[in-house]
């Protein structure tokens, strides 16, 4: 474990080490197997990016789809396993929740099947209204 880890975040596009985020991404997260390099290419460069650095290493990354002024989705969070409970994912959720270009917002979303604490703390929620929630899901389309 390391003792107080400087940790870096950038929110430049640049900054992103692709070949962590793609690998993490088509690896391991449970929600993008298999997602193909191209995809996450585009995926960055049409959203809010968050990249988690420790002496030059990304070990997090956290990726926000919005429009700027009414609606956000959150998205592709991670940490590596090697740096979590040291504090990356708080540090990339007050990093999103404090992006000048993210206020104001009418309505943020995220979908996660095993970190609601962690997005609890930062005023997130079940939907109020889950009756009115839609959605198209394709998970088999990076097979």
């Amino acid at each position: 474990m390391i003792k107080n880890m400087n940790i870096r975040i950038s929110t430049n596009r640049v900054d992103v080490n692709l070949d962590v985020v793609h690998a993490f991404l088509s690896q391991d997260a449970y929600w993008s197997k298999n997602i193909p390099r191209t995809v996450v290419e585009k995926a960055i460069e049409n959203s809010y990016c968050f990249s988690a650095f420790v002496d030059g290493q990304q070990i997090g990354f956290a990726r926000v789809v919005s429009d700027g002024a009414t609606f956000a989705y959150l998205c592709d969070v991670f940490t590596l396993p090697e740096f979590r409970g040291m504090g990356v994912g708080k540090k990339l959720m007050q990093s999103v929740q404090a992006h000048p270009g993210l206020q104001g917002l009418r309505r943020w979303m995220l979908m996660t099947a095993d970190a609601h604490k962690l997005y609890e703390s930062y005023g997130f929620s079940a939907l109020a209204k889950p009756d009115r929630a839609m959605e198209i899901s394709k998970p088999d389309i990076y097979l």
